[in-house]
Order: structure tokens, then sequence, then C-alpha cells
């Protein structure tokens, strides 16, 4: 029977509604490295517009997401076509479908025994690194399969990249294909730097890996602790390999992280398992893996199996489905942070998810909220982000009351009232009030945190009580502080008052850098307070400095000496410093004076790479500081001197080009005369 017109429209127009649905996703998750949906949600809009472009194959067209590899590529990069395009994988999502797969395989070689690998699928960037005869040449993104992004200078700052392959029968022109990622500990450390700075935090590992990857400047990238694994190879000149794992195990001779946890797999049943035993274990794992990839081992049939014009015939991905859970959304409410960030969070009824009680999940910012039409009362689910942190991923809309109401945004600060603002510069809004209470607060715990003037027993509770008491109005009320002021607040007797006295009277002998990383200016962490204190010396020609001067000092960028300015011009910070200098806080590099007088290390600048045995980097850099030298995180034509311990980065090959002497530990610790 013939289709009705009406009935060919509405399909027609459902095919049309489907693409740029999805073409929008594809703009969020490629381009502006903001994805809105998960990576299921996604894949099932792709296979329903597959299986409508698969029923009515005349309205397929040249532009369908369907047909295409990839979205178009970042600007501020040079483009550059792969020698192999970087195909996708195909996803699955049950056992029933991997199943399949090895049918359609056996069906072309039914007298062959299939053998397989079965891999972790890391949640990462995937990049493709190119050597010639044996170094590290050039790296790219994916880009849109047939084009990447060159980011090798980016690429070379990641110690988990070799620039120089080791071993023997290297191959004159090796292409490895990998995933460059966050674990979760370097996950949270970056969005823990991002919230002392006042930044924004990233919403999931992936995410952060592909814009640490993505800055135009090295240095920035080489402050995050990203990782590579290699998974895979394109374009090879000289191997002689017959199986997939002859290439995992000659990528790891020449010492090259290949992803860990692969296994062979002689049998489908196997391949199954192994993806179930793995689904078990991926929680104890120190990364993010979003199930597991099956791939034909011999490279033989992996040729003969070719590919269609989206991705290869002979791998698949068997993708786990985040582990998410369904609770009610009781409130939001607006927290204020140290710079005067207001993020809103959501309070939960407490809920089980990967082993923990969620009861609060972030909302990340306003248009977070607008985005996804959150509202109070709402049934929502929840995942954890890089198994970490709690956030909301959609509304259940089909159980929402009818009276919820769309969630209105503060117009004022909800600890001080005064009027937010935002910056043109910026997602969030912001408080700009610097006697806010909220802000306050954070300011105090910063100010006496170990890293900073390390006020002992000077906590978030007791801070809460002094606020609240109006007991301290700024950090510099610390030091008005009485035996009485204590033993009127609650859980607090003689010793313990008395304890806190002496903390607060210890802290005006911390070195000035630790001041200036206390006083919480925006994007000054503790490595930056270090360059600043060595830069003056003392706090009074600091806050003389000039944006010139300040731009000029290495590792001292733009928008660093743009807030660093700010902050010195604000009346209500000078007068703060002046009382803390009154207070007899140190107020010169009181460093100096424990440095050898015309050491010959005075003014020289040093960078440490790789791991010493004697002494940690830390400790290798005090003891640097005290005979007058200057430790830098990065090599430039103004270093001295690169001491290398054991595997030592990319800062190494970067010392022998621009000529800068090396010392290896022997040396080093002659130079010290330790």
């Amino acid at each position: 029977m013939k289709e009705s017109h009406s009935s060919f429209n509405e399909v027609s127009k459902n095919i049309k509604d489907l693409r740029e649905k999805i073409l929008g996703y594809d703009r969020k998750y490629f381009i502006e490295n903001a994805p809105v949906i998960s990576d299921y949600e996604y894949d099932l809009l792709i296979q329903e517009l597959k299986d409508l472009e698969t029923k009515y194959p005349n309205l397929i067209t040249s532009d369908s997401p369907t047909q295409r590899v990839g979205e178009g590529l970042i600007k501020g990069f040079q483009p550059v076509r792969h020698s192999i395009p970087m195909l996708s994988i195909e996803n699955t999502y049950s056992p029933d479908e991997i199943l399949s797969f090895h049918h359609r395989i056996q069906k072309v070689f039914p007298q062959e025994k299939i053998d397989y690998v079965v891999e972790l699928k890391i949640d990462g960037l995937a990049v493709v690194l190119r050597y010639e005869e044996g170094l590290f040449k050039r790296g790219l993104t994916r880009g849109d399969g047939l084009m990447g992004d060159d980011v090798t200078a980016n690429l070379k700052t990641l110690r988990s990249i070799p620039l120089k392959l080791q071993g023997k029968n290297i191959p004159s022109v090796l292409e490895v294909k990998g995933e460059v990622y966050f674990d979760h500990k370097g996950f949270e450390k970056l969005n823990q730097d991002r919230i002392e700075k006042g930044e924004e935090t990233f919403a999931n590992p992936r995410n952060a890996a592909s814009g640490s990857l993505k800055l135009l400047d090295p240095r920035l990238t080489a402050e995050r602790p990203l990782k590579f694994f290699a998974h895979g190879i394109g374009l090879v000149k000289g191997g002689g390999f017959q199986t997939h794992l002859e290439v995992l195990r000659m990528l790891q001779s020449c010492g090259i992280r290949v992803v860990e946890g692969y296994q062979a797999a002689s049998s489908i049943e196997s391949v199954i398992k192994i993806c179930h035993e793995w689904n078990k274990k991926r929680k104890e794992l120190a990364f993010d893996i979003d199930g597991m990839v099956i791939k034909v081992n011999s490279l033989k049939l992996q040729d003969l199996l070719g590919s269609t014009s989206k991705s290869p015939r002979w791998v698949i991905a068997y993708k786990y489905q985040a582990e998410e859970a369904k609770t009610l959304l009781k409130d939001i409410v607006v927290q204020v942070g140290r710079t005067g960030t207001l993020t809103p969070v959501a309070i939960l009824e407490p809920v089980e998810l990967c082993g923990s009680t969620v009861s609060r999940a972030t909302l990340h910012n306003q248009d977070e909220i607008k985005r996804k039409d959150i509202r109070i009362g709402d049934t929502v689910a929840i995942e954890k982000g890089g198994e970490v942190i709690p956030k909301v991923t959609r509304v259940l809309l089909e159980r929402r009351p009818k009276e919820a109401q769309p969630f209105q945004f503060p117009n004022h600060c909800p600890e001080c009232q005064s009027e937010v603002v935002h910056l043109e510069d910026e997602v969030a809004l912001r408080c700009e009030n610097l006697s806010c209470p909220a802000q306050l607060k954070r300011s105090l715990e910063h100010f006496a945190s170990r890293k900073a003037m390390d006020i002992e027993g000077l906590g978030t509770a007791l801070v809460e009580q002094l606020v609240d008491g109006q007991l301290v109005k700024n950090v510099a009320d610390l030091y008005r502080l009485k035996n009485s002021d204590f033993l009127s607040l609650e859980r607090m007797g003689e010793k313990s008052s008395q304890n806190i006295l002496d903390g607060i009277e210890k802290s005006k002998t911390r070195s000035l850098h630790r001041l200036i990383f206390g006083l919480g200016i925006r994007h000054v962490g503790i490595h930056a307070a270090e360059i600043l204190a060595f830069q003056y010396k003392n706090m009074d020609a600091l806050i003389q400095a000039s944006f010139e001067d300040l731009q000029n000092i290495h590792e001292i960028g733009a928008v660093m000496a743009q807030s660093i300015i700010s902050f010195f011009q604000t009346k209500e910070n000078l007068k703060t410093l002046s009382q803390l200098k009154n207070f007899g806080l140190n107020w010169v590099d009181t460093e100096l004076a424990l440095r050898k007088k015309d050491s010959f290390l005075e003014g020289k600048t040093f960078v440490l790479t790789g791991t010493l045995e004697k002494f940690s980097r830390e400790e290798a850099g005090a003891f640097i500081k005290k005979l007058g030298g200057r430790v830098s995180s990065s090599i430039s034509t103004k270093t001295d001197f690169l001491v290398v311990g054991n595997e030592p980065g990319s800062k190494l090959e970067k010392a022998n080009s621009l000529g800068v002497k090396v010392l290896d530990e022997k040396e080093f610790l002659k130079l010290l005369k330790v």
C-alpha cells in the first residue's frame, strides 16, 4: 500500500528535526566543549535517525550526521590532514549486540577462528602522535576525522608522551593513536586550584582534558596533570606486525604507555565475560572509563574487513550506562565563594549513588539551570561526574508537580544583599562587596590555610562564629583578637583559645610569598606568589608595581597582572594591608636573610624535572631559594640550569635545544655543596 503524502511529509519533518537537534548537540560537544546530554542519549538519537534513513533512503542527504565522522575544527590551531582518517567506533549497549558484531565477522570469514582483544575505553580526548626515526614530530587532535588541530606544543608538555622512543627495531614512521585524559586525583586538584583562583570549575574530566589541550599557551597546559594512554597505531613504515597484541607490546617496548588492563579473548563468550567483570571493577580505577573496546586481534582480518565511511568494521565499543539515581530536588540554595562567585547548589532527598549517600549536587550556574529547566520540586536524575562530583543530569518532566515554577536567580547577594553583577568575560554572577560575610568567611579560611599563613585551629566552624559574631570584619581583625573574644564562643576553653592566639602570633613571621598567597588575589596561586616575592622583595614594592612591569615578569601573564593591579587599587584592600603592616606581619622577603651573601646562585634560574632520590623537588627548590636562586616551572632562554631526576619529561629536550646547562642529581648536590 502506498504511503500517504502527509505521512511522508511528517517523516521528512521528523528527520529534519532530528538532524538539527543532533547538529546542535555536536556543536556543544565538539566546538564548545560543553556537552548537554549523555553519550547514551546522544547515541539513541543517532540510532533513531539511522533507522528512519534506512527506511527512507531517498531522504538521506550528504550533510546528515550519519554521513560524516565529526564536527568542525577549533579556531586558533593549524589544521593538518591525517595520514589515515580517524574514524569513530560504533557503539553497542547489550551483550546481544556484541554477539551480532561477532556473527557479522564470522559470516565474512566462516572458516576462521576469530580472536579478540578487549580494552578499557578511556573517557578522554582522542589524539594521534607521529614519530619519525623514533622522535616525536607532531601531535593532532581527532578534529573532524579527516583533519585535526596541531597541538604538538601542548602534547610535548605531557610526561606520559615520550619525546624519543626506546628499544630496537623502531619503525621509521610510527603514528600512535591514544587518549589524553585526567585521572580522578588530577581532576580534583585542577578544580580545587580553579576554586582557589575564583575560576569556574570543569564539569567532568573529559571536558577538562579537551580544554587543557587546546590552551593557546603551552605553559598553562604544562601546569595541568594530563596523562596519555595509547591504544593503537595509524600509519606505520617498517613494522611487520601480525596482531593487535603485538602492536600493544611493541608500543610498550618503545616506552609508550598503553591502555592498562587489556586482555586477549579466544571466544566472543570470553569477550562478554570480560566486559561484565570490568563493569564491576571500574570504580576501583584511578580514571574514568565509559565502556570497553572490542577489536579483532588479527591485523590481516582487520584490513580485509575494512571500514564504512564512518566506522571500522573490525572494532566495536560496548558502552556502560552511567550509574545514576533518581531523587527529589527539595531546594536550590545559592552559595557565595571567596571571590564573590554565586554558585547554585541542589538540596536533594538523600539517595545512594556509587557507594555513598548524596544529598547535595552542583548546578554550576544560572545558565545550566535554565538550559535543563531545573525547578524546585522536580524529580531529577543525578550522576557523579568523573565518579567524584554529584551533578544533576536531567529532569523527569513526567513527574513534575503542576505548581513547580522556573527558578529565579537572585539579583542580590543572599549573604549581604548587595546587587550582583554579570561581568562580560564570565558565565557566573558575582558579588563585588568586599565586606560580604560569605566572602569574608572563605577569605579567612584561605588566609589561615596551610600554604598561606598556616594558623592552626582556625577552621571553618571557628571562622563562622567569628564572622557571625562580628568579631572579625577583615583578615587584619584576626590580629586584634583577645583571649576574652575566644572564650565568649561556643565550645572554646582557655587552652584552645591560647593555642589559636599563639598560632595567630606565629603567623606574623611567615614568609612574604605566603602572605601574598593568603591575600587571595584572583589568579595568583602559590607559585605565582613565590615569583612576586622574589621579584619585588617587599610588599610595598609590589603594591606600587605597574601593569607593564608585572606583565614583563616570566610566568605572570596579562590576566594575572590586571588582577594584581585591581586588587591593590581597591581602597578597602589597601586599608587592610596597612593594618597588617602595623600589626607587624613580615613585609619583606625574609628568605633573603637565609641566603649566603654574594652567593653565586643569586639571580640564577633553575627548573626541576623528574624524580630526585635524595629529596623531593619541593625540598630541592627550597635549597635553591635559600642560596639566592630562583625556581621556575618552565624552560626558556632565561633558564640557567635544568636539574634532571629519574624519568624526566619534555623539559630535557627543550633544555638541550636551547643550550641550557643540564645537571643530574649528583652534579646538583655538588653545586649545592650538600
